[in-house]
């Protein structure tokens, strides 16, 4: 199915960009959120004429993403605390809502969308990476550390 990008898609393209993509992907999630339109002839006329506007729309989300990606910066890192079982091993996991909530209650808005974790949930005390990705792209470091529930 050919679809034209209305903003930037991670793996995709940008702004625009006619690309072909799986009927379901478009249909399921492209289309619904806004993020791309079907490739008609008007759709494309239409697109072409709303051009900058799209493109300063996407710059200030670049923008309003920058910000969020300096308090992100500014915070570091969050410490969660957890049951914690024999040899350090957590009762459950630490997931990506527990961190959103912690960074929520740092006094930084983030989504658990957000929250990238590469190797899954963290199930073992310590300092683990994660990211935080706030654009597509845009992806900032966060140190989560897991320590002991008193």
């Amino acid at each position: 199915m050919e679809v034209i990008l209305l903003e930037q898609v991670e793996n995709l393209g940008g702004i625009g960009e006619c690309v072909k993509v799986r009927s379901g992907y478009a249909r399921n999630f492209l289309l619904p959120k806004g993020k791309a339109a079907l490739a008609t002839k008007e759709n494309i006329a239409r697109i072409e004429a709303m051009r900058t506007e799209l493109e300063k729309k996407a710059a200030v989300d670049l923008g309003v993403a920058s910000v969020r990606a300096e308090q992100v910066r500014e915070l570091g890192g969050v410490t969660i605390a957890a049951r914690v079982g024999a040899e350090g091993k957590l009762f459950g996991s630490v997931g990506t809502i527990d961190i959103a909530e912690a960074c929520g209650r740092a006094g930084v808005t983030v989504a658990r969308s957000d929250v990238r974790l590469p190797d899954g949930p963290l199930r073992v005390v310590g300092e683990h990476n994660v990211d935080i990705h706030v654009h597509s792209d845009i992806s900032v470091p966060l140190t989560v550390t897991v320590v002991e529930e008193e």
